[in-house]
C-alpha cells in the first residue's frame, strides 16, 4: 500500500513549473473501476486485527510432547537409581541358601570288611537337606562410602543435563516460532506488492493498448510481477517449514496469518542492554557451565573411588546352617560369626594405573569446563553485538524506508508528469518492500539474539518469551495477542 507525504513548498512550486510545459507531460491513464476496487481492498487487507499464537503455550505443549525431552526424563529418573545402589552396599547384605543331596557310597564304612570283622558303621545311600542364612556387613569400606557422593554426582550432572535440554527446547521453539512470524510477514508483504504490481501490470497494458504506453514499460511489469510471484511461494514454503517444526515440536500446527506488517515505527526495542561486563560475569550461571562444573564433579569422585583401592576393607560375617542326613555324623547345626580384614598388597599394578587415568580424567574435566565458560563469554558478547547492531540497523533502514517512500511518491508523480517511466516507479517499489522485508527479519533476528543472550547466561525464563511475542506483534499496531 502507498503511502502518500505531503509536498513541501519548493516540490509543489516544481510540479506547477512542469505542469506548464505539456510537451513534457505523458498522458494519464485513468484507472478503472475495478482496479480502484481492488486497490481499496489492498489497503483494509492491510488493518484487519491479526492473532498471535501464544508462545509460552508452545512451549509447554513441548515440554509435554517433545520425545528428546521425555526420554532425558527417563534417564533422570534411571540416574536417580544410583543413589540407593550405592546406599545399598553400605547395609546388611543378607543372603540363604539351601539345597538337597541323595548319594550313595561304597566303602570300607558303609559295607564294612568281613576279613577284618570291622561292621558297617554308616550308611551308604542317603538323603540329605541343608539350609544357611548369611549377613555381611561392612565395618569399613572407604571405596563404598565414596561411591555415595559418585551417585550424588551424577543425579546432580542429570538434573541440569534436563535443564539443559530444557533451554535448547525453548530456543528450538523460539526459533521455529519467529521463522514462521517472519515467513507470514514476508509472505504479506509480497502478497502486497503482488497485488500492486498487478495492478501496474494492468495500467500499463491499458496504457499500451490505448496508444500512450510503450511494450517495454509492460514487460518490465510483467517480470517484476512474476518475480513477486515467485517469491511469494518461496515464502509460503518457508513458512511451511517453519510450521512443521512447531508441529513436530509442539505436536500442534499454531497459524500464523500471511499479513503485511502495519507502521514499522511502532515497534518498540529494550535499547537498555546494560554493561557488557556485567553479563558476562553472569556467565558462571549459564547451564552448559553448570553441566560442565557437575561433570567435574563426578570425575573427582570417581578418581576418590578409584584411591580407595589402596585402603583396606573390614567385614563382619553372622552365619546359620542346618543340615539334616540320614548320615547322624554328617547332621550339624552351626552358629559363626567372623571379623574378617582384606588388605590389598598387590593386584599387578591395576590400582596405580586406575588412579592415573582418574587424575587424566580430572584434567580433561577441567578443560572442558575452561571451553564451556570461554564460549559462554564469547556468546555473550557476540549476542551483545548483535542487539547492539540490530537497534542500529533497524534506525537506518526505519530512516531508509521513509526515504524509499518519499522516492516512490515523487517517481509515481514523476512518471505522471512524464519526467519518470514506469521502470523508475518499479524500482523505487522494489526497493521499498525488500528495505521492509529486511526491516521484519532484523526484528526477527533481534528476537531470537535476545533470547539468546538470556540463554547464555541462563536466566531465560517464560517471561521473556512473552515479551519475544509482544515484540513480534508490535510491528503491526494491529496484531493481537493470544492469551
Amino acid at each position: 500500500m502507498t503511502r502518500t507525504t505531503p509536498f513541501n513548498l519548493s516540490a509543489l512550486v516544481l510540479a506547477v513549473a512542469l505542469l506548464s510545459q505539456p510537451a513534457l507531460a505523458q498522458s494519464d491513464v485513468t484507472a478503472d473501476d475495478q482496479a480502484l476496487t481492488e486497490l481499496e481492498a489492498l489497503a483494509n487487507s492491510e488493518s484487519q486485527p491479526q492473532t498471535l499464537p501464544s508462545l509460552p503455550e508452545l512451549f509447554a505443549r513441548a515440554l509435554r510432547h517433545d520425545s528428546d525431552l521425555t526420554r532425558q526424563r527417563y534417564e533422570l529418573d534411571a540416574t536417580q537409581e544410583e543413589v540407593p545402589m550405592a546406599r545399598s552396599q553400605l547395609l546388611p547384605q543378607i543372603s540363604a541358601t539351601g539345597g538337597y543331596l541323595w548319594q550313595d557310597s561304597t566303602n570300607i564304612q558303609t559295607v564294612g570288611d568281613e576279613d577284618l570283622g570291622q561292621p558297617a558303621t554308616r550308611p551308604g545311600e542317603i538323603d540329605e537337606t541343608y539350609y544357611q542364612v548369611q549377613l555381611q556387613q561392612p565395618l569399613f569400606s572407604l571405596e563404598r562410602w565414596r561411591k555415595m557422593d559418585v551417585a550424588s554426582a551424577q543425579v546432580s550432572a542429570a538434573e541440569l543435563q534436563l535443564a539443559v535440554v530444557e533451554q535448547e527446547l525453548a530456543i528450538q521453539v523460539s526459533e521455529a516460532y519467529v521463522k514462521a512470524y517472519l515467513a507470514a510477514q514476508r509472505s504479506g508483504l509480497l502478497e502486497a506488492q503482488q497485488k500492486s504490481l498487478d495492478l501496474q501490470v494492468r495500467q500499463a497494458s491499458r496504457a499500451f493498448d490505448l496508444g500512450v504506453g510503450n511494450r517495454v514499460d509492460l514487460l518490465e511489469a510483467q517480470s517484476r510481477y512474476d518475480q513477486a510471484v515467485s517469491d511469494a511461494v518461496e515464502a509460503e514454503n518457508e513458512l511451511d517449514n517453519a510450521l512443521s517444526e512447531l508441529e513436530r515440536l509442539t505436536g500442534v500446527m499454531p497459524e500464523f496469518q500471511s499479513s503485511a506488517p502495519g507502521e514499522l515505527t511502532t515497534v518498540t526495542l529494550n535499547n537498555d542492554i546494560g554493561d557488557p561486563e556485567a553479563w558476562i560475569a553472569r556467565t558462571n550461571q549459564n547451564l552448559n557451565v553448570l553441566y560442565a562444573s557437575e561433570e567435574q564433579q563426578v570425575v573427582q569422585a570417581d578418581s576418590s573411588v578409584r584411591r580407595s583401592g589402596y585402603y583396606p576393607e573390614l567385614n563382619l560375617n553372622l552365619s546359620y546352617s542346618d543340615r539334616v542326613s540320614d548320615d547322624e555324623l554328617r547332621e550339624s547345626e552351626d552358629y559363626r560369626a567372623s571379623v574378617e580384614l582384606s588388605v590389598p598388597i598387590y593386584r599387578g599394578g591395576y590400582t596405580n594405573a586406575s588412579v592415573r587415568q582418574g587424575e587424566k580424567r580430572i584434567e580433561a574435566g577441567l578443560a572442558a569446563l575452561d571451553n564451556e565458560r570461554n564460549l559462554a563469554i564469547q556468546e555473550v558478547r557476540q549476542r551483545i553485538r548483535a542487539l547492539n547492531g540490530g537497534e542500529r540497523r533497524l534506525e537506518a533502514l526505519n530512516q531508509a524506508i521513509s526515504s524509499s517512500q518519499l522516492f516512490l511518491d515523487a517517481a509515481e508523480r514523476g512518471e505522471q508528469l512524464g519526467l519518470r517511466d514506469l521502470v523508475d516507479v518499479l524500482d523505487a517499489r522494489a526497493s521499498l518492500y525488500d528495505q521492509r522485508i529486511q526491516y521484519v527479519d532484523t526484528v526477527g533476528n533481534y528476537a531470537l539474539d535476545t533470547l539468546a543472550l538470556h540463554a547464555a547466561v541462563g536466566s531465560l525464563e517464560s517471561d521473556d518469551l512473552a515479551r519475544i511475542m509482544a515484540l513480534l506483534a508490535s510491528m503491526s499496531t494491529s496484531a493481537q495477542v493470544a492469551r
